[in-house]
């Protein structure tokens, strides 16, 4: 332990200091702290007074203990530590009880919470195994709320949570990773880009200070901060032994909303959702429904329609110019769908991200199509 650091301790290097002492969901240190406060339960582990049974655990990470080293990393990395007494702090977390997390290192400059934070929240979760049908559904769903304002958490996972993270990110809106180990230690490795990328634009969140590996227990216990922060939590595609399922059955212990999308009945990829319906979760398939499930008890949602007589049915009047713009036969460029439908880059971008989440875009290496008009009246290559 760097010398001198037991003369005093503030509550937030204390509380820093117990997220670097102790494995996540310590509930014993949890509850221990809560009664003490931690400033005086790290000064009583500290003077050995701690109870005897936990005390031998905790204090054998006292030698590698260095507050001062942790937060200055979270420093380099532009990040900030974010302890309960904090306007930024989620108070659904306390719903976990003893099992809260000491502090937050997060990093991004979307709010938590607080002012300028939004409201609603929902997390997509499911398999890394992923299928392309789940991937489209996880993309979809997440955009859809996300263009309502409505935060999208998730594990910055291969698979799903990517997709969710990715369909989030494509319609501007807000997103939260929390991963399992440091800030400094993204993971999985493949998905640096986008763990960066959700930095800039969302928030990147860990219950454990830099340098913290992730293992298989801190992802076990990261599916709990997950179903606590969100206001609800959706299982697109899990097996039936999976994360995503350990995440909606801590959702639903804290009286969450759940719900599951439905996959084909011969796919084990949706093995998961399945038994989780015939639990009783909600089915959901659109992001209306998403919607619903986080709408105030006895506020009138009614359904919206998602069956599209047309393709453009539901685009605003960008998105549509775009898709007009795109050549059923060939490829297009990006400057020459600006000259076409007489929009500038970055609207061209954003639009062409939505139509490719509802598969009416299609990217080739060389430009962009129109993707095949589907079945059903007013689907013609210049329908209005």
């Amino acid at each position: 332990m760097s010398g001198g650091q037991n003369r005093f301790w503030d509550e937030r290097s204390a509380r820093a200091a117990w997220s670097r002492l102790t494995e996540p969901g310590d509930a014993a240190a949890g509850h221990y702290v809560a009664e003490l406060g931690a400033g005086p339960a790290l000064g009583a582990l500290l003077g050995g007074h701690a109870p005897a049974a936990q005390a031998a655990r905790w204090q054998a990470r006292l030698g590698a203990l260095d507050v001062r080293r942790d937060l200055a990393e979270l420093e380099r990395l532009g990040g900030r530590l974010i302890v309960p007494a904090d306007p930024e702090w989620p108070a659904s977390l306390d719903d976990l009880g003893d099992r809260r997390p000491f502090c937050l290192w997060a990093r991004g400059p979307h709010p938590l919470a607080g002012p300028g934070a939004p409201e609603r929240s929902v997390a997509v979760v499911g398999a890394r195994a992923s299928t392309r049908y789940g991937e489209q559904v996880a993309a979809s769903l997440a955009a859809g709320v996300a263009d309502q304002g409505v935060v999208v958490i998730s594990g910055a996972a291969y698979g799903i949570d990517a997709a969710a993270h990715r369909g989030a990110l494509a319609v501007d809106g807000p997103t939260v990773a929390i991963l399992a180990g440091g800030l400094d230690r993204p993971y999985p490795r493949g998905n640096t880009r986008l763990i960066e990328r959700i930095a800039a634009d969302g928030c990147v969140v860990s219950e454990v200070p830099p340098g913290t590996g992730p293992t298989r227990w801190r992802f076990l216990q990261r599916n709990r901060l997950i179903a606590a922060h969100a206001g609800a939590s959706v299982v697109v595609e899990a097996a039936l032994r999976s994360g995503a399922a350990t995440t909606a059955r801590e959702a639903a212990g804290l009286g969450r909303p759940v719900a599951a999308v439905p996959g084909p009945v011969t796919s084990p990829a949706s093995a998961g959702c399945h038994a989780l319906l015939r639990e009783g979760v909600t089915c959901v398939t659109g992001a209306d429904e998403v919607l619903e499930l986080l709408a105030p008890v006895g506020e009138d949602l009614a359904p919206r329609r998602r069956g599209h007589e047309a393709d453009h049915d539901g685009l605003d009047p960008d998105q549509i110019r775009v898709l007009d713009a795109l050549p059923l036969r060939g490829t297009c460029n990006e400057p020459a769908l600006c000259r076409e439908a007489g929009l500038d880059p970055a609207t061209v971008r954003a639009c062409l991200g939505i139509l490719e989440l509802r598969q009416l875009a299609r990217r080739r290496d060389d430009g962009w199509r129109r993707a095949a008009p589907r079945p059903g009246p007013g689907n013609g290559p210049r329908a209005r």
